[in-house]
């Protein structure tokens, strides 16, 4: 029985390290340790390069706003990435020509890296902006996040996130992005980054070459500046605002993908996590990253042992009826519209959420799924 006993606990304090434990750990270490970003007033020549698949109804929308960029026009080439578009996308893009903007199109349809890819090969800039379609940035976007390249120690910059909604109002941002935001402040004041915003993010052009055609380009860039050295960080004046998804199987499946394509950049970094070569970052790595998608698992060791714990033991029967309210929580909340709509329910659901998309995503990638094409989501 105490090996039961054991796998619950241990199962449970894993659970908690990875969603608070890292979290108190960098809060520790920033009283101690801070690297400031030495920011200046920089205008490198910027290559600002927007992926796009089959987005003709907003193609228009995201060009217009990259065009009211407040950056110097001579410094700033924008560059559409088509990954061979079906639809008028790529029509749309060339009638921007007269105004500057290129269309760099994909022969072949091969993912959303493999065109960043083709865009990199034909672009001069010397820092590198990537954008998503569905993302829109403020007038001072692109002139806030070449800021910290003044810092010779900053191989890569990542935007912070923002909701808004259908109507394009700011809306509440959600525990969870409060969470990962703050988690990212942290970081950059310790030590780097672990991952960035692929919906916005920056890098010299020195970190993005090569560039893996089959590997998540935000996370693997963040990889590819570690390994030269240079380090990745949060800039809380560079903001992206996107529309959440309001359907629920769209954003599970979105989730997926995501964790799988990070699943795919970290199998192969695992020397990265070797703390003798790669130090401070080895621990942010395997705390942030590995012990987050190895959750669910310990998610099922808490309660499978908490079963068998029960049979014979009082405290244990009322920890599994605490963790039997919380799955019904999640469940009736993602199952029943009378569930109020307040947090209090809804974190049981999105908690429960992430960890079976991440479960799903570990079955997917041990059948050799890797997600190389893209839909982008419809917000």
């Amino acid at each position: 029985m105490w090996l039961v006993e054991w796998i619950f606990w241990g199962s449970l304090v894993f659970i908690i390290y990875a969603y608070a434990g890292y979290l108190l750990a960098l809060l520790v270490l920033s009283c101690f340790r801070n690297r400031p970003v030495l920011v200046g007033d920089i205008q490198p020549r910027v290559s600002f390069v927007i992926t796009a698949y089959n987005e003709e109804a907003r193609i228009k929308e995201k060009i217009e706003n990259s065009l009211h960029q407040q950056y110097p026009p001579e410094r700033l080439e924008i560059v559409v990435a088509s990954d061979c578009s079906s639809d008028r996308t790529d029509d749309i893009v060339r009638s921007y020509a007269v105004l500057g903007v290129r269309l760099v199109r994909a022969q072949e349809r091969r993912g959303k890296e493999a065109a960043q890819k083709l865009a990199v090969s034909q672009t001069n800039g010397e820092i590198l902006v990537f954008s998503d379609v569905a993302t829109t940035l403020p007038p001072q976007g692109i002139a806030n996040i070449v800021k910290s390249f003044s810092d010779p120690t900053v191989g890569c910059v990542s935007s912070v996130d923002q909701f808004v909604d259908a109507q394009g109002n700011l809306s509440g941002e959600g525990a969870y992005v409060k969470y990962e935001m703050l988690l990212r402040h942290l970081e950059t004041k310790v030590n780097t980054l672990v991952g960035l915003s692929g919906s916005f993010f920056a890098a010299r052009r020195t970190v993005c070459s090569p560039w893996a055609d089959d590997l998540q380009s935000d996370f693997n860039t963040l990889l590819n500046s570690m390994k030269a050295g240079l380090r990745g960080v949060s800039d809380p004046a560079s903001v992206g605002y996107y529309k959440n998804l309001t359907d629920e199987k769209k954003e599970y499946q979105r989730k997926v993908r995501t964790v799988l394509r990070g699943i795919a950049v970290l199998m192969r970094s695992l020397p990265m996590l070797n703390p003798l070569r790669y130090g401070i970052f080895a621990w942010q790595l395997f705390s942030h990253k590995l012990c987050r998608w190895l959750v669910p698992f310990a998610m099922i060791g808490t309660l499978g042992s908490n079963i068998v714990l029960a049979i014979s033991s009082g405290p244990y029967r009322v920890l599994l009826l605490g963790q039997i309210l919380f799955y019904a929580i999640a469940a009736a909340y993602a199952g029943c519209s009378w569930m109020p709509r307040s947090n209090v329910f809804r974190l049981p659901s999105f908690f429960v959420l992430v960890n079976l998309s991440i479960i799903d995503a570990w079955m997917r990638y041990f059948r050799g799924d890797r997600v190389f094409r893209w839909e982008p989501s419809k917000r």
